[in-house]
């Protein structure tokens, strides 16, 4: 991978492995599973995140919806990635909730479930030279707005997780916590996540040394430790603390 490359997928109507193209071979997608349950596409439990805010707005007009989830603010290594998903409301797919919430093999099943139902997704990373070069709140807001943008159907509204706007041109609502509320936010996390995780795997093949594959990113004991032997690798936040210190 360009370590300063950003990139937009809008990959709905896609094999979930289009999400992994970028410049070069393909990222290994997750595993594929065979969904036999016989209740595909049942609401989500009651515990979990809910499509009643999505079913209000429909109820009014108000369509398509999607939801917007971002995931790698705190890395010190890697891009920050965000995801839009618009839900098919007649095939909701089960098992969703906050990505955080869910083990490796709950959210790569679950983004499958999502890959083969949704309306529309998309996904954007911005690297970490644009990180760098405009901080990572702003890269996060253009992460959000990049995915929105290359959705394949225009929303006519917003879910987004958090308390901070994108620029977007779109009427919106800001949700704190949203990803264990609104079951579309909950799937823009999950696939944001999946998206994300498998680029550091890609990005630990062409820098071994700092433990990409499992830590993703995060300033673990032997990410820190690499840092201080190795130096930064053109994947590292050059204006993150850590790696600025190194």
């Amino acid at each position: 991978m360009d370590a300063a490359a950003s990139a937009v997928f809008p990959v709905a109507s896609r094999p979930p492995s289009a999400l992994y193209s970028l410049r070069g071979p393909a990222l290994t997608p997750p595993s594929r599973r065979t969904l036999s349950d016989p209740r595909e596409g049942a609401f989500v439990t009651a515990k979990g995140p809910h499509f009643r805010l999505e079913a209000q707005l429909r109820r009014k007009g108000v369509w398509p919806i999607a939801g917007v989830d971002e995931v790698g603010r705190g890395p010190l290594a890697g891009p920050v990635a965000a995801a839009a998903v618009i839900l098919d409301p007649e095939r909701r797919p089960r098992g969703l909730d906050d990505s955080k919430a869910l083990n490796q093999a709950q959210r790569e099943e679950a983004f499958e479930r999502i890959m083969a139902s949704a309306l529309a997704v998309s996904v954007a990373f911005v690297a970490p030279a644009e990180i760098d070069r405009i901080n990572i709140r702003q890269a996060t807001l253009a992460a959000m707005a990049r995915a929105v943008a290359g959705l394949s159907q225009t929303p006519a509204y917003l879910l987004i997780d958090g308390n901070d706007r994108p620029p977007v041109n779109c009427p919106c609502q800001l949700i704190i916590k949203g990803d264990a509320t609104a079951l579309s936010i909950a799937a823009a996390s999950i696939v944001a996540k999946v998206a994300r995780d498998a680029m550091m795997r890609r990005l630990a093949v062409h820098y071994p040394h700092y433990g990409f594959e499992t830590n993703v990113g995060y300033a673990v004991q032997r990410h820190l430790d690499a840092l201080a032997l190795h130096g930064a690798s053109p994947a590292h936040r050059v204006s993150f603390a850590p790696v600025r210190e190194a």
